[in-house]
């Protein structure tokens, strides 16, 4: 087992991103994730590790130095909260293009626009959907508990690296400033220089070697023949992230009559609602997805053909629902599918998702 602690969702970020053998951290601060940042300059973990970290002139800088280092085969990782993500969008962009593995973490709060401070889940469009320009996509990972912050660091990195792709654990307020106890995870080493030639070799930017050619690393392609090939080259990969890295929780669901489907904190508060619906006598389930990128289509599907109907339990105004709604419909389902939100960083209380799940699907 490994060492147990009591700790805030942000700085298990920082935590997991040194023991798992990152190479640097690249970042700038905002509300609500800044601890992230603190605790790694807190730790100094280039007297530790090794491992770089640096606040940059700016977010737009940060995700730039995540596309430099990256292109070298090294394990990095970056954070922000929303009005920063955005600032980073053309970077992240750019690394899709590039297919370079990284790691960012969005610990969202409301908007649109600076917003609040406070959580909120209204950036699922953005991390699902590409988020920059271009059809590209993000792994999404959503944790529900500072454990899951925990553990996706490595998780999220693995996967970055298996697809050479941009991977991030989309969080929020809620979650980054709760504290709970934590099994972190032993130290896993960085990769030397040669370790890292042995391993990425084929593809990393790190100068001419006597095996090979120098590689050049970029998004741009003036070809659109080429480019087009591209493209489809990233479509398989997606693909391929949908058959084997999907990742979902079934809760109750054996002899659900409703499903209430929610990500991320919105699940942590649906479990007190099943629990609170079957005190009265309603068969109620709770399907998380894990993974927003890929969705749980299929398990969604599934699921409709047995229940009466389903919420979908987000802190917006109704984007997971747009996904669910998809899933049920190219199933053939006609089982209705409403929303439930609270936005503007406001928390929804398990009473006001069972009374929405009376009042929208129930008829009480």
């Amino acid at each position: 087992m490994g060492e147990l602690r009591l700790m805030k969702g942000n700085e298990v970020i920082a935590e997991a991103a040194i023991r798992c053998g990152c190479d640097g951290y690249f970042g700038y601060p905002i509300t609500p994730q800044s601890e992230v940042m603190e605790t790694l300059m807190e730790r100094e973990p280039w007297n530790e590790t090794g491992m770089v970290v640096l606040q940059a002139e700016s977010e737009i800088g940060a995700i730039h130095m995540i596309y430099g280092a990256a292109g070298s085969g090294k394990k990095v990782i970056t954070s922000s909260s929303s009005p920063g993500i955005s600032l980073m969008a053309e970077g992240i962009s750019y690394i899709a293009g590039s297919e370079l593995p990284c790691l960012i973490v969005n610990v969202q709060r409301g908007g649109p626009g600076l917003g609040t401070i406070q959580p909120s889940q209204a950036d699922y469009f953005q991390a699902t959907k590409g988020g920059g320009h271009g059809d590209y996509r993000l792994i999404v990972l959503a944790p529900s508990s500072v454990q899951e912050m925990n553990d996706f660091v490595e998780l999220g990195l693995r996967l970055a690296f298996k697809y050479r792709n941009p991977a991030m654990i989309l969080t929020d307020g809620m979650i980054g400033q709760m504290m709970e106890k934590v099994v972190l995870a032993d130290y896993i080493p960085r990769l030397t220089d040669e370790e890292i030639n042995e391993k990425y070799g084929s593809w990393v930017t790190n100068g001419r070697k006597p095996y090979r050619e120098r590689n050049v690393i970029t998004s741009l392609e003036m070809d659109s023949d080429i480019m087009e090939n591209n493209n489809l080259r990233f479509q398989q990969k997606y693909a391929q992230m949908e058959e084997e890295d999907l990742l979902f929780e079934e809760i109750q669901c054996e002899d659900a009559e409703y499903l209430l489907v929610a990500f991320g904190s919105s699940a942590r508060v649906c479990l007190k609602a099943v629990d609170l619906a079957r005190e009265k006598g309603i068969k109620v389930g709770l399907l998380r997805p894990i993974t927003l990128f890929p969705f749980p289509k299929k398990p969604l599907a599934a699921l409709a053909k047995k229940v009466k109907g389903m919420l979908v339990v987000e802190m917006n105004a109704g984007q997971m629902i747009e996904d669910v709604q998809l899933a049920v419909g190219c199933a053939g389902c006609k089982v209705p599918v409403m929303h439930f939100g609270r936005m503007g960083g406001i928390i929804h209380s398990p009473v006001e998702v069972l009374a929405a799940l009376e009042q929208k699907l129930i008829g009480e």
